[in-house]
C-alpha cells in the first residue's frame, strides 16, 4: 500500500487538508520520459524529483496500461496528494482500479520522503476513504501491506481495517489483507 506513515495511532497529529490533483496519462508519459516540467505543466502542480525515481516509475508504467486497457477507469487511479495555498505536492495516492463486482476498492499511496511522519500519510488515508465513501458503488476497502512495514500498520490503525488474510504480490512480496467498510468515514 505504502511505504511510509506517521507513526502510532490513527490521531497523534492534527490531519493536514489534503486535496488530489488527478495525474493525466500524458503526465504519466512526461514522468517515464523524466520530463518534470512537462509532467508539472500538465498536472497543474510542480512535480518534484521523487516522481520520477525508483518504484513511482513502475507505477506510471503500470497505470499508463490499465488506462489504455480501460480508458473510463482513469479517474480512479493515480492522484497528486497536494497540500496549501502553494500547491505543495506531497505524494500520490489513488486506487488500484474501480470498483470489483462485490463493490471492493484497494487504496494505495505513497509520500515522498521530505514530507514522511509529519501527518501527510494519515491525511491522505483519511481523504481517500473519504472519496470511497462518496461512491454508492464501494462497499469496501481494501488495504495490503507488508508485515515488516510497521509504521504503515500504524498508520491503518483504529480506522476499522481487520485483517482479512494475507497474499503474495510480485512486486511487493507478502503481503497482509485489511479490509474496511467504505461508510466508515473518519472525522476531519
Amino acid at each position: 500500500m505504502t511505504d511510509e506513515a506517521d507513526g502510532p495511532g490513527p490521531f497523534t497529529r492534527s490531519p493536514k487538508k489534503i486535496r488530489f490533483v488527478e495525474l493525466s496519462g500524458g503526465a504519466m508519459s512526461a514522468l517515464l520520459d523524466g520530463d518534470l516540467s512537462a509532467a508539472s505543466t500538465m498536472a497543474g502542480v510542480s512535480l518534484t524529483e521523487y516522481f520520477v525515481t525508483g518504484r513511482a516509475r513502475w507505477l506510471w508504467r503500470f497505470r499508463l496500461d490499465q488506462m489504455d486497457a480501460a480508458p473510463a477507469h482513469a479517474r480512479w487511479m493515480v492522484r497528486q496528494a497536494v497540500v496549501g495555498d502553494k500547491d505543495r505536492v506531497v505524494g500520490h495516492a489513488g486506487f488500484h482500479g474501480p470498483p470489483d463486482e462485490v463493490g471492493m476498492v484497494e487504496i494505495g499511496y505513497s509520500i515522498a520522503p521530505p514530507f514522511r511522519r509529519q501527518g501527510y500519510a494519515r491525511s491522505t488515508l483519511i481523504e481517500l476513504l473519504r472519496q470511497a465513501a462518496a461512491e454508492t458503488a464501494v462497499t469496501t476497502v481494501r488495504a495490503t501491506i507488508s508485515p515488516d512495514n510497521v509504521a504503515s500498520l500504524a498508520t491503518i490503525s483504529g480506522f476499522g481495517f481487520v485483517e482479512v488474510g494475507d497474499q503474495w504480490d510480485e512486486e511487493d512480496g507478502l503481503e497482509l489483507v485489511f479490509e474496511a467498510p467504505s461508510r466508515q468515514v473518519p472525522p476531519a
